[in-house]
């Protein structure tokens, strides 16, 4: 690849990185503050959890997709459930150990994209999982994480709004003025 096309991919790759950071930032931020019984508590019909749907993005979006399929990882795929159940939080499981978990992904997660191409095939890829449907490269990975860490983020907005009423953009200042 020459210079300035090197230039290029690498700059779409801070670009993406930057915003799939943002994202879990966000996700980070907004359950900060609640309560270990409101992080539990259920708000919609669905039945989901804060603490729920931060497990799940640790376990079945930053694992799942970063150590396992990107980076091929064999301890880790030989460790993925078989049913999809991290949107249920385990009784003994704590908030921290949770949140930890997450924080402990994305760590794993961004040393790993920090060394792979965008351009890169995923280095596994479970085909009974998805049928006909795959992500050819790594990229296509990120991007599609960045979209569920950001649908996932706006359920987190409106939880919190429905447990306390309190905004992100209040939380964060940014909507003040």
């Amino acid at each position: 690849m020459d210079p300035e096309a090197r230039r290029g991919e690498n700059h779409g790759k801070v670009i993406l990185l930057a915003a799939l950071n943002s994202q879990r930032e966000h996700i980070l931020a907004i359950v900060d503050g609640l309560s270990e019984e409101d992080l539990r508590r259920p708000v919609l019909p669905s039945g989901w959890s804060c603490l729920g749907l931060v497990q799940h993005l640790a376990l079945d979006v930053e694992r799942f997709w970063f150590p396992a399929i990107v980076g091929g990882d064999e301890a880790t795929i030989a460790a993925l459930p078989e049913t999809d159940n991290a949107w249920r939080v385990e009784p003994g499981a704590t908030a921290a150990g949770i949140i930890a978990e997450y924080r402990r992904q994305i760590g794993r997660a961004n040393d790993l994209l920090a060394a792979v191409p965008f351009d890169a095939a995923p280095a596994w890829w479970p085909a009974d999982l998805f049928g006909n449907w795959r992500l050819k490269t790594v990229r296509e990975i990120v991007v599609h994480v960045l979209v569920e860490t950001a649908a996932h983020t706006g359920h987190l907005d409106a939880a919190r709004e429905l447990i306390d009423g309190r905004q992100w953009l209040v939380l964060t200042g940014e909507g003040d003025g």
